[in-house]
């Protein structure tokens, strides 16, 4: 049997598709922290409400925007998120995933195809928009800071 060859040209584009891929492991999840300065694919964090988040974007590998909100000591504490595809919920809730997987399963037979609210104690998703149309956010009520409220997350 003959060995497998790759031709340089496709090793070069499978490991810039792995390197792709794992580039999404470098933004981190509810409850974890934001990184001061700029990191690869995301812009730099920006202030907001007078210093109460701070906010940085990136678009993901399904080209959806992803906005990501963190409290003046760094806590991401919120996401939001527009474009073609939906996110992968799992990497941005993290530990707070169970906790939505939880409220969506008790949840289910709504029947409303376009929108899902989840509202648990730890954490709130709401997702929705028609297919290639995905809108959403989640983030944890108890952690936003005074005077932020969930209209500002956006």
């Amino acid at each position: 049997m003959d060995k497998l060859r790759l031709h340089p040209a496709a090793l070069a584009a499978a490991i810039a598709v792995v390197a792709c891929c794992t580039s999404v492991g470098a933004h981190a999840e509810l409850g974890g922290t934001m990184p001061s300065q700029a990191v690869a694919g995301a812009s730099a964090p920006r202030t907001l409400l007078n210093g109460a988040l701070r906010e940085r974007t990136w678009t993901d590998a399904g080209n959806t925007t992803i906005n990501e909100y963190a409290s003046s000591t760094g806590l991401i504490v919120a996401y939001a998120w527009q474009g073609p595809t939906m996110p992968d919920l799992h990497a941005l809730l993290g530990k707070y995933g169970d906790s939505y997987k939880t409220g969506a399963a008790g949840a289910a037979g709504s029947g409303n195809l376009h929108a899902s609210r989840v509202a648990r104690s730890d954490v709130i998703v709401e997702s929705g928009g028609p297919m290639r149309g995905y809108v959403g956010r989640a983030w944890l009520p108890a952690a936003l800071p005074a005077g932020v409220t969930s209209d500002d997350i956006q």
